[in-house]
């Protein structure tokens, strides 16, 4: 090649590949959720940033009323019944819609068995038996510009209040995926999903909290409804599951529900807790009719009542997202022969060159400032600008690294 070529071919060597991930912190507040902005009676007597729909299937949360131009949607949110379970009765409120978005999310995310029949969501990610399924589910399906490429495994992190009609300090869920890095499960459609588990806070004259006391320690639901009491091997109570490239978390009803293992193998809490709430060991929700319990709303109420419920519930809510940026590495090389001039036309004034001066025997010299990258039919695809000029004569050479992100 000569000293006054200006383009050079790359070589397999030249080039390099790489994959990096980068990750964000999503915090949403509570009052967001629940609606921070004055309700309005068009919008139903709900928060401006909280849309409802005609079909009454979901509802969206956004973080600004959702007319503005400014607003950005962070997720929707709806409730689904198991065709299964023993509270999709047919008189059941708008059961036909809770049945549809119950198998329309386990379609997606569960796919099919062996028999064409559509899964049941599990608590335990096996899918072998009858136990552990949950089929009364909330279902938080976060919008892509919040999660990206994925929720990062292990980051998940969700506060619910547990007391009365709104979110409590005072009795709490933490509902975490702490295993999701190392003990996720990759036998979805929809990608990599990992287990979610609840812990509670500490209530004064009750020892570990409100979901201590007499629980069921099996997956063995003989009413058909959900298991999220279940104890893991590390005895840590299983409340449902995040699918992280999907961006969804699929949480257990009975999350809401008390019992025991021999009235109510399906709840999760303590029943009977001192101070709790009057419905039983419920906890209690906000509706027209006064305040009721999860287990009569699931059949007595719309969607998008029960979704206003649960969102007054929401006191924070947390993960990372992961963007994967994957690069190529160009190697771009400047031998000592390559290079030494330059096609800029200010390079030359008359028949010198301006940067050589007036000494015959300097050897030819060009400034480096500018990397195109050509097409092989020489159209100019990019551009990489250096920081500063750098020299460049016979008697030196040059590797500039260049990287295209995608």
């Amino acid at each position: 090649m000569s000293a006054g070529t200006f383009f050079k071919t790359f070589n397999s060597s030249d080039r390099t590949t790489t994959r990096t991930l980068l990750h964000e912190a999503i915090p949403i507040t509570g009052a967001l959720v629940s609606g921070t902005y004055n309700r309005t009676s068009a919008n139903a007597g709900r928060e401006k940033n909280i849309k409802v729909y005609s079909h009454e299937m979901f509802q969206s949360v956004y973080d600004y009323p959702y007319l503005s131009s400014s607003a950005n949607h962070i997720f929707d949110i709806s409730i689904g019944i198991s065709p299964s379970s023993s509270l999709s009765s047919s008189t059941a409120t708008a059961i036909s819609k809770k049945v549809n978005v119950y198998n329309q999310m386990a379609q997606v995310l569960n796919g099919y068995d062996t028999n064409g029949n559509i899964r049941e969501f599990d608590s335990d990610g096996s899918f072998a038996t009858n136990k552990g399924k949950m089929r009364e589910c909330i279902f938080l399906n976060f919008s892509r510009l919040l999660v990206k490429d994925e929720i990062k495994k292990g980051s998940f992190n969700l506060k619910l209040g547990a007391s009365d009609f709104t979110a409590s300090s005072n009795h709490t869920f933490t509902i975490t995926d702490h295993s999701g890095s190392n003990g996720y499960f990759v036998n979805s459609p929809a990608g990599e999903y990992g287990i979610l588990y609840a812990t509670s806070s500490t209530i004064a004259g009750n020892v570990g909290g409100f979901m201590t006391g007499t629980l069921p320690t099996n997956t063995n639901d003989v009413t058909n409804r959900g298991t999220s009491c279940i104890l893991d091997g590390s005895g840590r109570r299983i409340c449902g599951l995040v699918f992280y490239q999907a961006g969804v978390c699929v949480l257990t009803a009975s999350l809401f529900m008390s019992g025991t293992a021999a009235s109510q193998p399906g709840a999760f809490m303590k029943p009977s807790l001192t101070g709790y709430n009057a419905l039983g060991g419920d906890v209690l929700f906000q509706t027209a009719s006064g305040p009721n319990r999860m287990r009569t709303m699931l059949t007595g109420s719309s969607i998008t009542n029960l979704a206003d419920g649960i969102r007054n519930k929401f006191i924070d809510l947390s993960f990372n997202n992961t963007t994967e940026l994957n690069s190529t590495i160009y190697f771009c090389r400047a031998n000592h022969n390559e290079f030494n001039y330059s096609a800029n036309p200010t390079y030359l004034s008359g028949s010198k060159i301006r940067v050589k001066g007036n000494d015959i025997l300097t050897p030819p010299r060009a400034y480096v400032t500018t990397v195109g990258m050509y097409s092989a039919d020489n159209e100019l695809l990019a551009v990489a600008k250096l920081s500063e000029p750098l020299r460049k004569d016979p008697t030196n050479e040059l590797t500039l690294r260049v990287r295209l992100d995608y």
